[in-house]
């Protein structure tokens, strides 16, 4: 990298200005909030569109007057009008006026059904038409929602909380790295590495983006990730490169400092990179979609570390310390090291201690509820949430989320023996305590199996009939959509679902709707996620293992980094859904447990691997693990925390967001680093490094050591 300097920093800006380029471009691509998987939800929507001609997706328009009540002629004519207006709108194929079911309409509210022949992705352009075209008045207003809105909103939430994020994290981070290092061009450098980390991270997921689909959230958890990565792994090497030209060459600086710091970022990266991949074992896109930003942006993050940073040290030299504007005072016997002394001196104390803090704060776990993010993850200030709430708190979630079953008969169910099942089956449903009551054929006609069958075989069935038969029955599939008395993501409606859900006395049962979709989600990541979290504490234990070349090392630090977590879940338990700091939450994001273990246990690996590296350089010399503690703690104390408070600051700054689950993300890993930075690395491992002993570093086989020491070449 020295040698070539030149050649690197050259082929690193063409390609962070070529990938800025497509990064710009990433926000048109990304769609959906990535709560999709395969089962029985999709397959009845495409059972739906295909079979019975039902709209792919839908929206909604709420209308509210504080004048005139929904059977009044002035409210009519305006719902009339208001429907005329959204002729030629892109993709709309029906309108369900609420004068056409009872049930859309209660006192002086109201709602018309949009039914379009695209996915919910595609309807951008719509939903700006009818938002153009809704007319507002005095005595009315009317109001957009639906799944594709909420969608929408949620990209551009989600675009002006980076805005406001990295306006935010990074001035934030810039202060913490002047305070860090004292000098301008030093401070500058890091914040140059994570920036291009990022953009060029976005610019090759844009093509990625191109034939994947790709969750809105990435905008948030690439640059999320890829700063705080960036300028962490820059600032580790800057540190080091800076001890490394006081004695020695800016060549052989470079060198030392990437076989200390840089090993220690390849082996840091890796752990990142496991830990984020283990999310591709659940089949969710937005699991799925985060994973692969993750791992882009880690690969990056190192290799720029790695390449760009040294060639860029190379050409600067003894020039990284110029522009001072902070000095530091050398001192004899620094605070860090009467920390590390006191802590080790009574290293059970510290210990027990500890644990008591991270166990109080694992408490509240027991009470956590996981949801799926819907209109109450976007502000209050967004009318697609306004107009959301005022239709679940008139009609009830219940009227908008029935259970959709699908009744494969496998043969034509217009005979008399098919449509008594059908009906028996739903007399069965209808014993269900949940169940409030069912949509079908029979309920729409008033008429029985044998009465319908009689008509039929008699040809003499009136057009209302008929219509009802075609709405409820084509071929051999029939519809019966389930009302339940229960909230639609309660444990009891996924049980409901779960128990229904295929074959029963020779049909096919195939349901749908919103308790399906959030017993799907669930079962996946239950299902899943054990897997997902043995492979990252398997494969990161024997990354950890060769590091440091120790069995007991990569154990503890292991179960260090559970404790850290568990305790970081139960603080977010406590601030969100108990509501302490903030207004309380209905639950904690479904997807915030495993996005916090996929990113943070990877990320705490990186002041484990940084802080033991330089206790086993030390340990090396001289063979004294008390004194190889001591020193590596006091060594790289000031920056690991310099580091984790980049970290925070740049993952927290998310904290003053306005989606909920992003705002939830970004606590719950600034939360963690400042645990694992903290209690973890500046308490708990000296203590339990001092305990053991010679212990640490026991393996049944001895390989060769390396030749490297801790202070100089």
């Amino acid at each position: 990298m020295y040698r070539y300097r030149k050649t690197v920093i050259v082929l690193w800006c063409t390609l962070a200005i070529v990938l800025g380029l497509f990064a710009w471009k990433m926000p048109s691509i990304l769609e959906g909030s990535g709560f999709e998987t395969e089962g029985s939800f999709n397959e009845t929507q495409t059972i739906l569109k295909e079979d019975f001609n039902q709209p792919k997706s839908t929206m909604t328009i709420i209308i509210e007057s504080e004048k005139y009540t929904a059977d009044s002629t002035e409210y009519k004519a305006y719902v009339q009008e208001l429907i005329g207006s959204l002729d030629g709108v892109d993709f709309l194929n029906n309108t369900t006026s609420p004068y056409q079911n009872k049930k859309m309409t209660k006192d002086n509210i109201a709602y018309i059904i949009l039914g379009f022949d695209k996915s919910f992705t595609d309807l951008k352009g719509s939903i700006e038409q009818i938002r153009e075209r809704l007319i507002q008045t005095s005595d009315f207003k009317a109001s957009l929602t639906g799944g594709a809105v909420i969608s929408e909103d949620m990209n551009e939430a989600s675009q002006n909380d980076l805005k406001r994020a990295e306006a935010i994290g990074i001035p934030a981070a810039l202060v913490i790295l002047l305070f860090s290092f004292g000098g301008v061009v030093a401070a500058i450098i890091p914040l140059l590495i994570g920036i291009i980390s990022v953009v060029s991270s976005l610019g090759i997921l844009y093509f990625l983006g191109l034939e994947l689909d790709l969750s809105i959230f990435l905008l948030n958890v690439v640059p999320m990730i890829g700063l705080a990565l960036g300028i962490d792994f820059a600032l580790l090497l800057v540190n080091r490169f800076r001890e490394e030209i006081k004695r020695n060459s800016i060549e052989q600086a470079i060198n030392v400092s990437i076989q200390t710091a840089g090993r220690s970022i390849a082996f840091s990266g890796l752990c990142v990179f496991l830990g984020l991949s283990s999310m591709l074992f659940i089949d969710i896109d937005i699991f799925q979609t985060v994973a692969i930003g993750g791992m882009v942006v880690v690969i990056l993050s190192v290799i720029c570390a790695l390449t760009f940073l040294p060639a860029i040290l190379g050409m600067i030299g003894p020039n990284i310390n110029k522009w001072m504007v902070l000095k530091t005072k050398e001192k004899k016997v620094s605070n860090w090291y009467r920390f590390a002394k006191f802590v080790m001196h009574r290293p059970m104390t510290m210990l027990m201690l500890s644990l008591l803090i991270l166990i109080t704060a694992i408490l509240p776990l027991a009470n956590l509820n996981l949801t799926i993010p819907e209109a109450e993850a976007l502000p209050e200030s967004y009318e697609s949430r306004q107009a959301f709430e005022t239709f679940k708190n008139t009609f009830g979630e219940q009227e908008l989320y029935p259970v959709t079953m699908i009744v494969d008969g496998n043969d034509a169910l217009i005979k008399q023996d098919k449509l008594n099942d059908i009906e028996e089956l739903q007399a069965k449903l209808e014993d269900e305590k949940i169940v409030d009551r069912i949509e079908s054929l029979f309920s729409t006609t008033n008429l029985s199996a044998k009465q319908i069958q009689s008509m039929v075989d008699s040809e003499t069935l009136p057009e209302e009939i008929q219509g009802a038969l075609n709405a409820f029955v084509q071929e051999d599939k029939s519809i019966l959509r389930i009302y339940l008395n229960v909230d639609t993501t309660s444990e009891m409606a996924k049980d409901f679902v779960r128990d229904w859900n295929g074959s029963y006395n020779g049909y096919e049962l195939i349901l749908g709707g919103n308790s399906t979709f959030t017993q799907e989600i669930f079962d996946e990541i239950y299902n899943k996620a054990p897997y997902a979290v043995g492979f990252v504490l398997i494969s990161t234990y024997f990354i950890l293992l060769i590091a440091f070349r120790s069995l007991f090392i990569p154990l503890k630090a292991i179960l260090m980094n559970v404790i850290s977590l568990s305790a970081t879940f139960g603080i977010i338990v406590w601030i969100f859904q108990e509501g302490h700091f903030v207004d309380p939450t209905n639950g904690i994001g479904l997807m915030i447990p495993v996005f916090t273990f996929g990113i943070v246990f990877g990320l705490s690996m990186d002041y484990e691997v940084f802080l033991i590296s330089r206790i086993q350089e030390y340990y090396h010399e001289s063979k004294d693990n008390d004194y190889a503690t001591l020193m590596g703690l006091t060594s790289t104390s000031k920056i690991i925390t310099s580091a984790a408070l980049i970290m925070i600051v740049v993952t927290g700054a998310f904290a003053f967001t306005g989606v909920v689950p992003v705002k939830q993300m970004g606590v719950s890993i600034a939360l963690a680093i400042f645990l694992d930075a903290t209690l973890v690395r500046m308490v708990l491992v000296p203590s339990l490094m001092k305990l053991m002993g010679h212990w640490n570093w026991w393996m049944p086989w001895k390989p060769k050591d390396r030749k490297l020491k801790a202070g100089h070449n």
